[in-house]
């Protein structure tokens, strides 16, 4: 009875549908995006049909249904943070969108700190194919969805919605492939019950999707902790695994390792993330350019033995701009909040550069992320800011060029939020403490 009146009173949005807006072709033209509003309002129907949710109550949502002189950015992120399955409509236009990339990652970044606070997977996003797309075109978040588009019917994955819904020949066709899209969303909606989320800031947000430079670039997350089994004495377990990466500083709120969270949002934002031990690390030859971006990810405990302490005083003694230092912390451990003073004295003793160096949100990470939200809101900029450095000193070398011929200019590669100029995600700083340097808030 009591699940059942959960559910009754649950009146969030079954779906965000999340759609590249097509341009206008020649003055006076008919709207491009009608077509979608149409397959909007089928899909809303179906889901009134299939649930209970009361009159009034709103099936979906996508951005017609804000009102003239609502706050767009505002009434985005709130939707985002409250609908209980993200519907991107697949097509060339969608993937190169901005805009898209950006609702995108606000509601995969819900899946996963779903996903850490139950320790269970989150497949949230229903993914709908407006025009059929190539695998291979695909950037990666999208690539990674495990979904098989043929139930909803072969005419449906050679033709896509659009070609569908424009040609009268395919009336039933189109008519079977909503029908089914909307029974998955309502299943999905119904088993997954991802939780709301705080609204992301739409405007600062990045983008999933990034530029196209032919596939993810790698990152890795690297764990600077103790286990289990070599903790300081009088250390609680509790927040230990049989491997460094089974670190989890925010248990109990979270019940999912860091790095994998780590290796999940930056997954997120169109990388390929690697995950090891600091301690099984070989020291990289610094007379060579640097193979990879780094996120290390230090507990100040680990700090308390002599030889790991050793060895990140001589990882900080040489110059790794494209290396970023976070280090969470739980003030709800009662005996991480005890010696704080001290550990933080340490650690700053011990890599003094490495908590000095680079954005003021770099230099914020290093100094402390008190919550596992406020990990995930100021990783993007960690992130960005180790693959610029990277790019800055990796060894690039272009193709050549033919004999006779002008060099071929090497392009410029960029990370998935070069394209917003100089504006910078800003994170919700209540978890990290302030730094002088501002921040540029505009938008592109």
């Amino acid at each position: 009875m009591a699940g059942s009146a959960q559910r009754t009173a649950d009146h969030r949005p079954y779906f965000f549908l999340s759609y590249a807006h097509t341009p206008r072709y020649g003055a006076g033209g008919p709207d491009p995006d009608m077509w979608v509003e149409r397959l909007f309002r089928d899909l809303c129907g179906h889901v009134m049909a299939m649930t209970d949710l009361p009159a009034g109550a709103p099936a979906g949502f996508m951005d017609r249904e804000i009102r003239s002189g609502e706050g767009w950015s505002e009434r985005l992120g709130e939707v985002l943070a409250t609908c209980r399955v993200f519907v991107p409509l697949f097509s060339p236009r969608y993937f190169a969108s901005e805009m898209c990339g950006k609702e995108w990652y606000a509601f995969a970044q819900r899946a996963i700190y779903h996903q850490a606070k139950s320790n269970r997977p989150a497949e949230a996003i229903v993914p709908a194919l407006w025009v059929p797309m190539p695998p291979e075109q695909l950037p990666g978040p999208a690539e990674r969805l495990q979904f098989n588009h043929r139930a909803f019917g072969d005419r449906y994955v050679t033709d896509g919605l659009y070609g569908l819904i424009k040609l009268r020949i395919f009336a039933e066709e189109y008519e079977a492939a909503v029908y089914e899209l909307a029974k998955r969303i309502v299943s999905v909606a119904d088993t997954t019950r991802v939780g709301s989320g705080s609204p992301v800031d739409y405007r600062q947000a990045p983008s999933a999707f990034g530029k196209p430079t032919g596939g993810p670039r790698p990152m890795h997350v690297t764990v600077a902790a103790p286990t289990s089994h070599e903790l300081p004495e009088g250390r609680t377990p509790d927040y230990y695994g049989k491997q460094s990466q089974d670190w989890n500083p925010y248990h109990p709120d979270s019940a999912r390792p860091l790095a994998y969270v780590a290796q999940d949002l930056v997954r997120s934002l169109n990388y390929q993330a690697t995950v090891s031990s600091f301690d099984h690390e070989s020291p990289p030859d610094l007379s060579q350019p640097p193979t990879r971006p780094e996120i290390l990810l230090v507990d100040r405990w680990a700090l308390e033995d002599e030889e790991r302490r050793e060895r990140l005083a001589a990882f900080d003694a040489e110059p790794r701009p494209w290396v970023s230092v976070v280090v969470p912390w739980n003030r709800d451990d009662p005996q991480s909040r005890v010696s704080e003073a001290e550990l933080v004295e340490k650690l700053e003793r011990t890599m003094p550069h490495q908590m000095r160096q680079g954005r003021a949100a770099c230099r914020a990470a290093a100094r402390g992320v008190l919550s596992m939200e406020a990990f995930g809101q100021i990783l993007p900029q960690v992130v960005e800011s180790a693959a610029q450095e990277y790019l800055r000193h990796a060894e690039v070398f272009p193709p050549a060029a033919p004999a006779g011929a002008a060099p071929i200019e090497r392009p410029r590669l960029r990370g998935p939020m070069a394209e917003y100029g100089t504006t910078h995600f800003v994170p919700n700083t209540r978890d990290i403490a302030p730094d002088a340097e501002d921040t540029d808030d505009s938008r592109s």
